[in-house]
């Protein structure tokens, strides 16, 4: 088995473990060969319970060239040393079962190693390794620190950009990350805007498109300025909904009275409007509308009100603009959507307390509306 008696303190010792589900060492090669299964693939199969179908198709699909036990096993050992569970090696080797064959001095250590002198905790690259085995396969020095390195100068953390590759389970290892940031950087788009796209739930996403070039031409086409924040919002809104569910989106704002002018000005003022759902869109339309009976126009000019709740934040709000309208407390001709956007203090302060003898009726109104809306929340909930 493999030791390793030089590593830094921040290293696991290892020693011999003996897995329940991972057998020991097999006797021999000829005791473990079936008439139409090779070796590799029975190794497979007795120590990760695959399938013969599956086990010779990974053992053939990736070549698996071990002729003995030895070095499997001690690829085995090494990982369950460093904390992986039977589960986690039946995922990664599944994924992975070149890993199997492979050098661990050369090819999984020093990745191991370098992970760690970046700030990794044993149970980060646990995570990291579980999450995507395939982070094991590029080239350390041509690809994995370099794009680490990139990724740092975006982020300026080590935590940071360990915790996004954890998240982000292709990040050092697509070809493309790297490729797409450089394109972001050379086309104006700041390093705080890069951040702001990787730190996006959908960001990783973003960087992993083949057409980011096509992309960026057509965000610049619609008026977008790669050096401002919002340029990001509108690559992740473009990259985040494929063209079909884009169009049913459009489709869906026009139903509603808008032109398709009205929704490029919408995208430009607000891109996540577009990722949100059709159902979403068409009850805060239902709402403005049809209960409401104010003009689905003002939204157009608004748009951030589809990324707002209805039932939390646009009813509460609706139901005191409403009261200020009909009692002649608010002019007609003000912004119907200004009152939904400010947070809720300034809310409160422009739109309840600054009216001394209303105030108290409008608070309770506006405070059974929140209550309504929270005790639906958590009926759904259980």
């Amino acid at each position: 088995m493999l030791k390793f008696n030089t590593w830094p303190n921040t290293t696991p010792t290892l020693t011999l473990f003996n897995l329940n589900c991972l057998p020991s060492p097999q006797p021999s090669p000829s005791s473990l060969h079936f008439d139409s299964i090779s070796f590799q693939a029975s190794y497979l199969i007795n120590n990760f319970d695959f399938s013969p179908q599956l086990a010779s198709k990974l053992s053939s699909t990736y070549r698996l060239a071990f002729k003995t036990t030895q070095n499997p096993d001690s690829v085995l050992n090494f990982f369950t040393d460093y904390g992986f569970s039977n589960s986690q090696l039946h995922h990664i080797i599944a994924k992975a079962p070149w890993l199997l064959s492979c050098n661990l001095s050369k090819r999984v250590l020093p990745k191991f190693l370098f992970f760690l002198s970046k700030g990794a905790s044993i149970s980060d690259i646990v995570n990291l390794v579980s999450r995507n085995p395939i982070v094991l396969s590029p080239s350390l020095e041509n690809h994995i620190a370099p794009t680490y390195e990139l990724l740092y100068r975006i982020l300026q953390s080590d935590k940071e950009v360990i915790a996004s590759a954890i998240r982000t389970p292709n990040l050092l290892c697509d070809h493309l990350v790297p490729r797409n940031i450089t394109m972001l950087i050379q086309n104006g788009v700041s390093d705080s805007n890069i951040a702001r796209i990787l730190r996006n739930w959908n960001g990783s996403r973003t960087l992993q498109m083949s057409e980011m070039m096509t992309l960026l031409e057509e965000l610049k086409d619609l008026g977008f300025n790669p050096s401002k924040t919002i340029f990001g919002a509108a690559l992740i809104a473009k990259t985040s909904v494929p063209k079909t569910r884009w169009n049913k989106k459009v489709d869906t704002y026009k139903k509603w009275g808008w032109s398709d002018q009205d929704v490029i000005e919408a995208f430009k003022k607000q891109p996540f409007c577009m990722l949100k759902s059709v159902d979403k869109i068409d009850l805060v339309m239902n709402f403005w509308v049809n209960q409401l009976g104010w003009d689905a126009m003002a939204l157009a000019k608004q748009p951030t009100l589809f990324c707002l709740s209805l039932e939390k934040r646009i009813i509460p709000r609706a139901s005191v603009v409403q009261f200020l309208l009909m009692n002649g407390l608010r002019n007609k001709s003000a912004s119907l959507t200004s009152p939904f956007v400010p947070p809720e203090k300034v809310f409160l302060d422009r739109f309840i307390k600054r009216f001394e003898k209303k105030s108290s009726y409008l608070l309770n109104l506006y405070e059974e509306k929140l209550k309504l809306a929270y005790t639906e929340d958590k009926n759904c909930i259980s």
